[in-house]
C-alpha cells in the first residue's frame, strides 16, 4: 500500500513530466514530423546493442550492456531536478520520513520513466524476434536477458535517492574571507567605461552565468545540443556504411534548428524577467536584450564553421562543393529568419522550423551524388 509520501512524491513527478512535456510541444512535433518516415526503423534500433551484447566477447558485450544501461536512465539523471525539485528537497529532508519509504518512492518515480522505456524495448526487441535474423538464434535466451531494463530502474532509483541525501556538512576553508558588507565585483566596468565592455559584462552577468546556476538546465541544454550537431555532422561526412548519409544530414539540420530555437526562447523568458527590474538601471536595456539576442546564433554559428571546415577544405570522390556550400547559405538564411521573425505565431514558427528542417535534409542528401 502507497504512504501518503510515496503519493506526493508520484504526484509531483507526473506534475514535472507534464510541465516538461507541455515546454517541448514545439520540439515534439519537429521530431515526429522530421523522423516520421524513420520512426519504426529507429524503434527497431533500440534494443539491438543488448541484442548484439549477446554474440560478442564479454569485453565488447559488457561495454554494449553498460552503455545500453546508461542511455537507458538518462533520462531520469536529465529530468532529476525536474522529478524533485530543490524547494520540495528542503521541505521533505526534516520530515519523519522512513528510509524504506523514501527509497520506495524514488523506485516508483523512477518506475515511470524507465516503464514507458522498457515498453519501446519489448516492441523493438519484438520486432527483431518477429525478423528472426541468423546471428539471433543461437543466443536468443541471453540475448532477450541483456535487453532487460531491471538494471536501468535500479541506476535511475540510485539517480533520485543520491538527489535526495542530506549533503554532508563541509567546514570553511581558511582561505575563504569571513562575511562582510557587501561590495561591487571589482571586474565590474566603471560608469565611464566603453558601452561595449559595460554591454559584455553586463551579457554574461544577466544571460549567461543564469543559465549555468541553481535549478536552471538551459546550459546543458544547449550543450548537448550542439555536441549533437557536431557529432552529426562529423558522422554524416564520415559516411559509416550501416548507416545513410541523409539520416545524418536530418540529424544534423534538427539539432541545429533546435538549438538556436530553444536558446532564442530561454533569452525571451529571461528578457521577460528583467523588463521590470532592469527598466530603472543606469543602463540601455534596449541595446543589450538585442545583444542577447544576437548571440544566441552563436551556437549554429559554431555548426556552420564546423561544417565548413569539413567540406570546404576537402576533396572527397562524389562529393560536391556546390552542394555544401548551397547548405552552409540556407542554414544561415534560416537562423537569422528564425530570430529575426519574432512576429510569427507558435504554428508559423512550428512550420519555419519544419520547411527549414525538410529543405535542409533535402540538400545534404544530395552531398555525396
Amino acid at each position: 500500500m502507497k504512504t501518503s509520501y510515496q503519493r506526493f512524491r508520484l504526484r509531483l513527478a507526473q506534475h514535472a513530466l507534464l510541465q516538461f512535456a507541455t515546454s517541448l510541444q514545439s520540439s515534439f512535433e519537429y521530431i515526429l514530423l522530421a523522423f516520421a518516415p524513420v520512426i519504426l526503423g529507429l524503434l527497431a534500433c533500440i534494443a539491438l546493442p543488448g541484442l548484439l551484447a549477446a554474440t560478442q566477447p564479454w569485453p565488447e558485450a559488457l561495454g554494449l550492456f553498460a552503455g545500453q544501461t546508461i542511455l537507458a536512465s538518462a533520462p531520469v539523471w536529465l529530468l532529476r531536478k525536474r522529478l524533485h525539485p530543490a524547494a520540495v528537497l528542503l521541505w521533505t529532508r526534516p520530515l519523519p520520513v522512513p528510509a524504506r519509504d523514501r527509497w520506495l518512492a524514488d523506485a516508483a518515480v523512477a518506475g515511470m520513466i524507465v516503464g514507458p522505456l522498457s515498453l519501446a524495448y519489448s516492441v523493438s526487441t519484438a520486432i527483431w524476434l518477429y525478423q528472426w535474423p541468423d546471428w539471433l538464434r543461437p543466443v536468443a535466451p541471453q540475448a532477450l536477458l541483456l535487453t532487460l531494463a531491471l538494471l536501468a530502474w535500479l541506476l535511475s532509483t540510485l539517480t533520485l535517492a543520491r538527489r535526495s541525501r542530506i549533503p554532508a556538512a563541509r567546514k570553511p576553508g581558511r582561505s575563504r574571507p569571513a562575511p562582510t558588507v557587501y561590495l561591487p565585483s571589482p571586474r565590474a566596468p566603471a560608469a565611464d567605461a566603453p558601452q561595449i565592455r559595460r554591454l559584455a559584462y553586463f551579457w554574461r552577468q544577466l544571460f549567461w552565468l543564469p543559465f549555468w546556476r541553481a535549478e536552471n538546465p538551459v546550459g546543458v541544454q544547449q550543450s548537448l545540443l550542439l555536441a549533437g550537431a557536431l557529432f552529426s555532422i562529423a558522422v554524416w561526412l564520415w559516411r559509416p556504411p550501416m548507416i545513410p548519409p541523409a539520416l545524418w544530414a536530418a540529424c544534423a539540420a534538427l539539432l541545429t534548428m533546435l538549438l538556436t530555437d530553444r536558446g532564442d526562447k530561454a533569452v525571451a523568458e529571461q528578457i521577460s524577467l528583467l523588463r521590470p527590474i532592469a527598466a530603472s538601471w543606469p543602463l540601455n536595456a534596449a541595446t543589450l536584450y538585442r545583444l542577447a539576442m544576437l548571440f544566441t546564433l552563436l551556437p549554429a554559428a559554431c555548426v556552420v564553421g564546423w561544417f565548413a571546415l569539413l567540406t570546404l577544405g576537402r576533396d572527397a570522390p562524389g562529393y560536391s562543393h556546390t552542394v555544401a556550400l548551397v547548405w552552409l547559405c540556407f542554414v544561415a538564411l534560416a537562423q537569422i529568419a528564425l530570430i529575426t521573425l519574432r512576429q510569427l505565431s507558435t504554428r508559423g514558427r512550428v512550420g519555419l522550423i519544419i520547411g527549414a528542417i525538410i529543405i535542409l535534409t533535402a540538400i545534404g542528401s544530395e552531398l555525396w551524388n
